[in-house]
């Protein structure tokens, strides 16, 4: 991906892992003098660290690759927000499957996360890690705490139903002794809250839901939402 070349990049996707060259990242990182005084910034890429790709500011320039990084509580846990050039990706990877990051939670999160990823293979969906979970994973660095969430993706397949998806991580909540977050990520990308969505569908009015993808956030209708990706 390096090479500014012939074959088109195919779209950026939230949540994406990029792996950046260190040249370019410092060269980015330079250009913010208060990124550069945070601690682990100036050396990220160089300890071959990832970045993930986040949604686009209004005014950030298309063309550019807008990534971010959000440091440990040991750093301050703030969220570094910056944009690259695509030819400074090395490589991109999905978030890593929830099962290959469970070694870095503690035990009492063991049975929580066997649960979600038994759940994932009955119902067709490989749930990945994202949020504290992925970011101790990959980097080593102390993330958890026993106040985090667990972080979960669940990218849906294209026809596949997700009310028994839904049903089933709301189950496993109410025995759980942490907080399940996350996100049901739609065959055309849209994300949504899964509590928000669950309860939404509980509801009697069936409100509305706010859906994220990499240009922005907007209120989905429940029916028109719970139709995408389905069979026509």
């Amino acid at each position: 991906m390096r090479e500014k070349g012939q074959t088109p990049i195919r779209p950026w996707r939230r949540h994406d892992l990029l792996q950046v060259a260190p040249d370019v990242w410092a060269s980015a990182v330079a250009c913010r003098r208060s990124l550069a005084e945070l601690p682990l910034v100036a050396g990220w890429a160089a300890r071959g660290w990832p970045v993930i790709v986040r949604r686009r500011g209004a005014a950030e320039d298309p063309d550019l690759v807008p990534v971010g990084v959000p440091l440990p509580p040991s750093a301050g846990k703030l969220r570094v927000a910056l944009v690259l050039p695509p030819h400074g990706v090395l490589q991109r990877s999905s978030p890593p499957k929830l099962h290959a990051a469970a070694s870095a939670a503690g035990p009492g999160w063991r049975s929580t996360i066997d649960s979600l990823v038994d759940l994932g293979a009955a119902s067709g969906v490989e749930p990945r890690a994202f949020g504290s979970l992925l970011w101790q994973h990959r980097t080593g660095l102390a993330y958890l705490s026993p106040h985090s969430d667990l972080d979960v993706l669940w990218p849906m397949p294209a026809g596949s139903d997700v009310l028994p998806l839904l049903s089933g991580i709301a189950a496993i909540q109410r025995d759980a002794p942490l907080r399940i977050d996350g996100e049901i990520v739609f065959a055309d990308r849209t994300a949504v809250n899964w509590r928000e969505l669950w309860n939404a569908v509980q509801s009697r009015d069936r409100a509305g839901v706010l859906g994220k993808t990499m240009e922005g956030v907007r209120l989905l209708d429940i029916a028109s939402l719970l139709r995408i990706g389905q069979p026509a």
